[in-house]
């Protein structure tokens, strides 16, 4: 297992910030925002420091009903060899769905989408992982993700969920306690019982990360302070095993350096006060533990089926506590087929899920449609976001219309294509309506979408063909 050490996200708008702050170990960086033959110059003075770089995908989908894309695999494995990443790391979600297996248009989330907790998704998860595993040169780590809906019919906690993929696969976790505390206010679950579920000595590194409650929802905005709840679920996971790394995300309303710091030093300060009270002999557990231990008790729950057990107080990365014996490393169980239409099944419902959430479609059997609701907002509030970041022109165009204009058109239109394409569907989609209304605007949108569509602008009759063809479809 690599140890990483203290890190933080690399994004290109605090990339000085990330070159200056000191004690900083490793850096991770979206994968999908570089290229492998043109590595930003930032990283790579990085590295030539001595700075690992971890390469972290966010479009494989590999808890999706589809086997993943070969092109995709292939792409964040050239880019793991480019950096000389000692991992890949992944999501337990799917962001797209529909296509040939359910005889329906493919539509794309645009995000990370919980996965269900079930033997079929976790049939179908296993096969994707193990080809994903196979393809990439370096090994791979799986984030469980934060969510806003729960889905019916749920076979397993998230805690055995994690310790079966993990016993089937051999995958490593990327385990963000960021998303546990969302799902613990979200979806009642509780972090501890989820952490005393996983084989923690599987963990590759661990994500901390702050969001902000709005009417009882937890939105995992990585754009906030880390709160203290977040950090108490670190201290506990920290009391069960010593982490090989931890990093800080941030994704959005970046702060000062100095402030990126303190949260950093706030996350190491966790980390030692519970190597500090372990070398004093005590190891904090879960919330009740700590009377357990005064009176000399042990715990006499079960192990869930599939964990890999560690002796009391091992210590995975650093070796073993005195006394304790070594973990032996077990082999990961064969992998089983997926049950004959375990896909298909899979396939038809997320695919109904996603069809609620970004085209409108009547809200499936069994999920809370009030949530729904929040998710699909979220999902389209987080779409014109990257939207305005990757055609950084169509708000310096549009101005304050431009968020508005982009919602209303996210209504009626799922995104199909990437974040690019949506971009050049969405000025189009305005052209056609004759906005906006300003002659000058239209005259500079007009010219934007001629320059990257490589395509005349449509005119007046192509535009009422278009008009009359959507006003049918939406009948």
């Amino acid at each position: 297992m690599t140890e990483l050490g203290i890190g933080i996200g690399w994004r290109p708008e605090i990339a000085d910030a990330v070159e200056g702050l000191s004690g900083i170990d490793w850096v991770e960086v979206v994968a999908e925002n570089i290229c492998a033959d043109h590595l930003p110059d930032s990283l790579t003075r990085l590295r030539e420091r001595g700075v690992t770089v971890v390469p972290h995908g966010v479009s494989l989908g590999l808890g999706g009903a589809d086997r993943p894309d070969p092109a995709r695999l292939a792409a964040l494995g050239e880019k793991a060899v480019a950096l000389g990443a000692p991992l890949v790391t992944e999501h337990i979600a799917f962001v797209r769905a529909g296509g040939p297996l359910t005889a329906t248009p493919q539509l794309e989330a645009g995000h990370l989408l919980p996965v269900p907790r079930t033997w079929d998704a976790l049939d179908v998860l296993c096969e994707n992982v193990r080809i994903a595993q196979d393809a990439l040169p370096v090994p791979l780590a799986l984030e469980n993700i934060a969510a806003l809906v729960s889905w019916p019919g749920e076979e397993m906690s998230e805690g055995r969920f994690l310790a079966e993929l993990v016993e089937r696969t051999g995958v490593r976790l990327l385990v963000d306690v960021a998303n546990l505390h969302t799902n613990h206010v979200n979806r009642g679950e509780d972090p501890a019982r989820a952490l005393s579920e996983l084989p923690v000595e599987a963990i590759a590194y661990v994500h901390v990360a702050g969001g902000v409650e709005r009417d009882g929802v937890w939105h995992d905005t990585h754009a906030h302070p880390v709160p203290e709840a977040v950090l108490d679920v670190l201290a506990d996971l920290a009391s069960r095993v010593a982490p090989p790394g931890v990093l800080l995300e941030r994704d959005d309303d970046f702060p000062p350096a100095e402030e990126l710091a303190d949260e950093l030093r706030a996350i190491r300060r966790t980390i030692t006060a519970v190597d500090t009270r372990s070398s004093a002999g005590f190891r904090p557990g879960p919330p009740g533990a700590v009377a357990a231990h005064q009176h000399g008790a042990r715990s006499s729950k079960p192990a869930p089926r599939g964990a890999l057990l560690i002796g009391a107080g091992a210590r995975v990365s650093g070796g073993p506590m005195p006394g304790v014996t070594p973990v032996v490393p077990v082999a990961p169980a064969p992998t089983p087929t997926p049950t004959p239409g375990a896909r298909q099944r899979v396939a038809v419902a997320q695919a109904a899920l996603l069809s609620a959430l970004v085209a409108g479609t009547p809200v499936p059997e069994g999920f809370d449609s009030r949530r729904l609701g929040v998710q699909g907002r979220a999902l389209a509030a987080k779409r014109a976001g990257v939207v305005a970041k990757v055609a950084p022109e169509l708000p310096e165009i549009l101005g304050k219309g431009y968020r508005p204009a982009f919602l209303a058109y996210a209504r009626s239109r799922p995104m199909t294509g990437g974040y690019r394409r949506d971009a050049l569907d969405f000025a189009e989609h305005l052209l056609v309506a004759g906005r906006p209304e300003d002659p000058a605007a239209r005259r500079r949108l007009t010219e934007w979408w001629q320059d990257r569509s490589g395509s005349r602008p449509p005119g007046r009759a192509t535009r009422l063909v278009r008009a009359a063809r959507h006003a049918l479809v939406r009948k």
